[in-house]
Formats: structure tokens, sequence, C-alpha cells
């Protein structure tokens, strides 16, 4: 149900709220804010608050760094803990510039530029993301790589020792008008998942940042580290944000339809199509860290294979079982670092590419792909996702619907702090080397 500001005003009379945080996020999809006092919230529902872009990675230059911060009234919150023993609220913000125009280096607003072009089709997309995370213990204030537990998959306490920290965390979500539907240990130690319900593309984006900030923010309360890093420790499973996704025509799954093969429609083979056809590029944006391509390697339960299935979870791309309004797809691939913005507006853009093109996916597989050789694999026509981060970019850079979906702004910016964490990485001597030549060469 939508709100307005005068309700808000009155929530925050009534609830003694102290302080408003207006948060956006960067194209890293690290979350920013800025805090207010209530008195100014009245001027900030109404024009807005400015602030300087040009400290913010991925936004402008100094000569142009005016931006206004615009709140979305309808992500108003009061958050499920006090500060300083006072009521903290959160408001959602778009970013524009001074003459009022979007941003367009709000991933935000790349978002909702792609929601448009696919409500010009007709089509509404609806995203329900299972992130997975690590808790780590901390040790003099700084997260270690030590996990706080050594359980396994859908373990009970005593083995599982995060439950009750888990249960905070969606008693948490819960305040925040989270629908959650799951919570359990995951394969690795010390990983977790809490899963929530799906909801159209901009809410669920807006959900994910949310999650991760409520999940690191109560695991630190517990002196212990909330981790999203896609494989923080070699050897075990990595975190991913497999991601389901629908579309919907005038109310009806646009994915269905019961007199095809699978009770799939067209509609979904061609957005399928156009996953296949694009993921080597947009996988830039949906593993966007030099970490991520650590996750992406065969043993680890990971999907490194480019083909489709029904229920065969070794495929990237899955149907799950249910039919009807619950059709879907399961795409595998992103993980958590991502910027949920930026991923979901690619991945409905080669989706539509795929719709609007008629991109035939081919044939589901129900071979165990992880069991295959490569040989076998390139029989079957089964690519692999890139292999680092500097591939993946390189792919994007030649790719114009991925880069029509990011645009112009966010696009550069994207590539060069992409390339730029690239050539960090490329240069750095890391400890397995010392490890393995220092003494014999």
């Amino acid at each position: 149900m939508a709100i307005t500001n005068e309700e808000i005003l009155k929530s925050i009379e009534e609830n003694q709220v102290k302080f408003l945080r207006l948060q956006f996020v960067d194209i890293g999809g690290m979350i920013k804010n800025v805090g207010i006092p209530v008195s100014q919230a009245e001027k900030a529902l109404k024009s807005g608050i400015a602030f300087d872009g040009s400290s913010i990675e991925g936004f402008v230059r100094i000569e142009e760094s005016d931006m206004v911060l615009k709140p979305d009234i309808n992500t108003y919150q009061i958050l499920p803990w006090n500060i300083n023993g006072g009521k903290v609220a959160r408001l959602i913000c778009d970013v524009h510039r001074p003459d009022g125009k979007p941003f367009e280096g709000d991933p935000r607003y790349v978002l909702k530029r792609a929601i448009q072009a696919a409500a010009k089709k007709g089509f509404v997309m609806n995203t329900g993301p299972e992130l997975e995370f690590f808790f780590f213990k901390r040790k003099d204030g700084l997260a270690t790589c030590l996990p706080h537990d050594f359980g396994g998959y859908f373990d009970f306490p005593p083995i599982d020792d995060a439950e009750e920290i888990r249960q905070n965390i969606v008693e948490a979500l819960e305040n925040m008008e989270f629908d959650i539907e799951a919570s359990h240990h995951e394969v690795s130690i010390g990983q977790h998942e809490i899963d929530f319900k799906y909801a159209d593309a901009l809410k669920t984006a807006d959900n994910v940042i949310t999650f991760k900030f409520v999940t690191k923010t109560i695991a630190k309360n517990n002196d212990l580290h909330a981790s999203f890093m896609p494989k923080p420790i070699f050897g075990i499973n990595g975190s991913g944000m497999h991601t389901n996704i629908s579309l919907f025509k005038n109310g009806k799954n646009a994915f269905y339809d019961e007199s095809k093969n699978m009770a799939v429609s067209d509609t979904l083979r061609y957005f399928i199509g156009g996953l296949k056809k694009h993921v080597k590029s947009f996988t830039a944006v949906t593993n966007p860290i030099v970490n991520s391509y650590k996750r992406i390697v065969p043993g680890y339960e990971a999907p490194v294979y480019i083909a489709w299935s029904g229920a065969n979870r070794s495929s990237m791309i899955r149907i799950p079982a249910a039919r009807g309004m619950s059709t879907r797809v399961e795409l595998r691939s992103p993980d958590p670092s991502c910027n949920p913005y930026l991923s979901f507006a690619v991945i409905l853009m080669a989706g539509l590419d795929g719709i609007e093109n008629q991109i035939d996916p081919g044939e589901p597989t129900t071979l165990n792909l992880f069991h295959l050789n490569d040989e076998e694999r390139k029989q079957h026509g089964i690519e692999s996702l890139p292999g680092s981060l500097k591939e993946a970019l390189d792919n994007m850079e030649t790719d114009s619907v991925i880069k029509n979906a990011l645009g112009e702004h966010v696009y550069q910016d994207f590539m060069r702090l992409g390339r730029a964490e690239w050539d960090a990485y490329r240069i750095s001597v890391h400890d397995w080397e010392i490890n393995r030549y220092l003494n014999i060469i």
C-alpha cells in the first residue's frame, strides 16, 4: 500500500524517530547514506537533500559534483534497533541532478530504465534471489576467516551455532515487512542462507541491499562478521545468489504454457536464449570482483557450464518444478557481491533481447555436466562461463545489448573500475606464490 509524505511525518512523530538515513548505492553496490535530523524530514521529502556526488565512486567529476537525493517514500522503514538510545528510520533514494533529471549514473535508475523497457512490451519482471553468506569470528574488532561453526547443510543446533543469530536477523527483517520463506545452515562450515519472498525487480533489489545491511549489523552486534564474499575459503563451496526470475503479462505468468513441452512457453524459451547469448558478457556485472571467479570453478556445485534444464542443478539455468503462476527460471551464476540493481537490469535486457529476436536456447540437458570431460561437453555444444574478471570484461566490451542496458555513464565507469581491480590483482604478489616459489627458485 502506498504511503504519503504526511503519513511518514506522522509516523516519525508517533514513534519518536530521532534521525533519518537517506540511503543509496554506488556502482559497486556499496550502500551509502546521508544522515539528517528529523527537523529536516519535511524538506527532504518535498525537495530532496543535496550532496557531493564527486566523492562517490563512479558518480561525477568534481566540477559537476552537485547531486540531489530524492527519497522513495515507499521505502520508509523504522530500523529494528535503536542507535544511541533513539529510533532511526531509513528511506532509499533516487539520485537526481540539480535540474531535477534522474542521474544516469544511479544504479537504481539503470534498473528503472530496464523495467520501463519491459513495460513497453507488456512485461513485469519479478525476481527472488537466494543469498548465501558466511559468519566469521572477529579478533580485535577485525574480521578473520575463522568460521563461526562447523555445521553443514540443514544442520541443527548444537552443531549449527548460529540458529539464534539467524532468528534475530529474520525477526528484524520481518519487522521491516520482509516476507521470510526459509532460514537454514548451508553446505559449508560457517555458511548460511535466509530466503525472502520474490517481488518486482526494483523492490527486490532494494530488499537485497537492506538484507545485507541488516545481516551485517546484527552479526556485528554478536561480535561476528557477516561476509558476502563469493569464495572466502579455499576448498569449500562458495556463496552464490541464485536468482529466480519470472515475467508477467496482463496479470498472468508469461513463462507458463500448459500446451507446450515441459509446460513452459515460447517466451520462457526465448528468454533463456537471451540469457545464454549474453551471459558471458553480463557475468562481469553479476560476478563483478576478482574473487567471484574463484567460486565459478568445477567441483564445488558452482554453475560453470552454459546450459539449461528442468530440475538439473548442474546447469547454469534451470526451471524449478512448480508450474502455473509459479513458473520461473533460476539463474544460478550470480553471486552476492554484485550490485542487484545493475544485475537485474542486465539480466532483464538480455532476456528481452532473446524474446524480441526469438533466440532458440537449444534443447534442455538432462546430463550431469559435472561428470562430463571437456571433449564430451564440446560434443554437446556446452561452453563455460568466463574464467576471470578480465575475460568477463572483455566479453562485455563487445556486447551492445549489455552496454546499452547499463547506459554509457555506468558502462564506462564500470569498465574503468573493473579493469583497475584486475590490474591491481594481476600485479600483486600473493601468498600462494611465496609459498610455492620462494624456497625453490
